[in-house]
């Protein structure tokens, strides 16, 4: 073969690789696109209304996988029992009817905007109160159909959600707020959700919320039998733990402070009446509105819960404080009452004894004076020498330590101060003991479920 046949064999290959070259490149593959999407979803081709075969073309339920990711949790009210989240909300599923050449690879999926296009599943929030979809810019909201039939959709929606609480132990307390989802028409006969294998719930990365932690979220099924039949359903219980930093700066050690505060009337004098009283109820008063305003951000249940607890019991120290005052005061005036009696005692013994020794001054003609051998019952000597008597006949007993220092002070209003001074700070320890290790304790034991451990 000659140089001049080589010469046409090559100029006849690059001719056959620049003319595929250019009908390479003047292929418009969004035409392609919207004559793909025209011939599967064309008038009398399509029926959105007829949901797909089941597994492997059967007549089986159709298998529908969900996923959703997390976004953001903006709010958890205890008061309504509710909280805001915002996610993306993904199904996947397969539908023949959908199936399409890929122009050998190239088409990898045909985008959609509008859902009423292909059938989808009627997917509903049981538990939902308010939801709302986002469409700024545009509606966020697409669907992918993939070659081989599979249909993705996917969306940005936000939720306001029911999540029943249990306060017992607020605000030592975890709350388990779930997200449930379910067929709303379709029976299990037609329609099965399931969720994606692998990691069905994404979560953003540094999530914050003001109160909580969300520690751990668990996915499960939770299918339904009604009168019309048996309903999927899918669920994710999201596990919050409450931030108590919150609450000991706001409320723990502010009622603490108070309490010690009224403790400060027990070291005033007994007789500073109004200090004593305008100290007492105005930490009354201040622990009254504390309480109040407490109650004020929680919903009212019929059962006690650990902050009422600790507020109730800390007014209690508080009114205990002021009604010692109100002892203190009638001991004062028992007291005085007592010494009075005691003076008037002593006076009337002098003036007895005054008068004996003016009657025996007086006699000029007895030589001598006799000691009367009778004593009359009244007679103040015969009453001196009778306890003398008794007391020599008593047999000696031995003090106590807390007598021994109780009689370092003379009253009974001063004995009721001091002795409050001690009794009040070691019952107020004694109960914080009892309450944390009480309710950290219970925490720990009662509020995590058994699937989250």
């Amino acid at each position: 073969m000659g140089t001049g046949h080589y010469f046409w064999a090559i100029f006849y290959f690059t001719s056959l690789c620049s003319a595929s070259l250019a009908n390479n490149a003047k292929i418009n593959f969004r035409e392609k696109e919207k004559k793909v999407l025209d011939q599967i979803l064309g008038a009398g081709k399509y029926d959105a209304r007829i949901r797909p075969s089941g597994i492997n073309g059967t007549d089986g339920p159709a298998v529908v996988r969900v996923n959703i990711f997390v976004r953001s949790i903006s709010k958890i009210d205890d008061v309504t029992m509710e909280y805001s989240v915002q996610l993306t909300f993904r199904e996947q599923w397969t539908d023949e009817r959908l199936k399409f050449d890929d122009i050998q690879g190239r088409l990898k999926y045909l985008t959609l905007t509008e859902a009423n296009r292909v059938w989808m599943p009627d997917l509903f929030f049981s538990n939902e109160k308010e939801g709302h979809f986002h469409n700024i810019i545009m509606p966020n909201v697409y669907i992918r159909i993939f070659p081989n039939g599979s249909v993705l959709y996917s969306i940005r929606i936000s939720l306001t959600l029911a999540c029943p609480m249990n306060l017992k132990l607020y605000p030592l307390d975890r709350q388990i707020c779930s997200l449930r989802m379910a067929s709303y028409g379709w029976t299990t006969n037609d329609l099965v959700f399931l969720w994606k294998e692998g990691d069905p719930v994404q979560v953003v990365k540094n999530l914050h919320l003001p109160r909580f932690t969300l520690e751990k979220f668990l996915t499960d099924y939770c299918n339904s039998k009604t009168n019309t039949g048996e309903y999927s359903c899918l669920k994710v219980d999201l596990l919050f733990k409450r931030e108590f930093s919150y609450y000991l700066i706001q409320i723990y050690i502010p009622c603490c402070m108070l309490v010690i505060v009224s403790w400060v009337s027990f070291w005033l004098d007994q007789g500073a009446v109004p200090a004593r009283v305008s100290l007492g109820v105005t930490t009354l008063l201040t622990m009254a509105t504390q309480t109040s305003g407490i109650n004020a951000s929680l919903p009212p249940v019929s059962y006690t819960k650990a902050i009422d607890v600790w507020t109730g019991v800390c007014l209690t120290f508080v009114f205990g404080a002021l009604l010692e005052f109100a002892l203190v005061n009638y001991a004062s005036r028992s007291d005085m009452h007592k010494e009075n009696m005691k003076k008037k005692r002593r006076d009337l013994e002098q003036a007895s004894l005054d008068a004996a020794s003016d009657l025996l001054d007086t006699d000029s003609n007895a030589t001598f004076a006799m000691k009367p051998l009778v004593r009359h019952p009244g007679d103040p000597l015969a009453l001196e020498k009778l306890r003398q008597c008794e007391v020599h006949m008593q047999p000696p007993k031995r003090p106590s330590c807390c007598k021994t220092w109780l009689s370092k002070f003379p009253t009974r209003s001063k004995r009721i101060d001091v002795i409050s001074r001690i009794t009040f700070p070691l019952v107020f320890a004694l109960f914080n003991l009892v309450y944390w290790s009480t309710y950290l304790f219970r925490e720990e034991e009662d509020e995590v479920p058994l699937g989250f451990v």
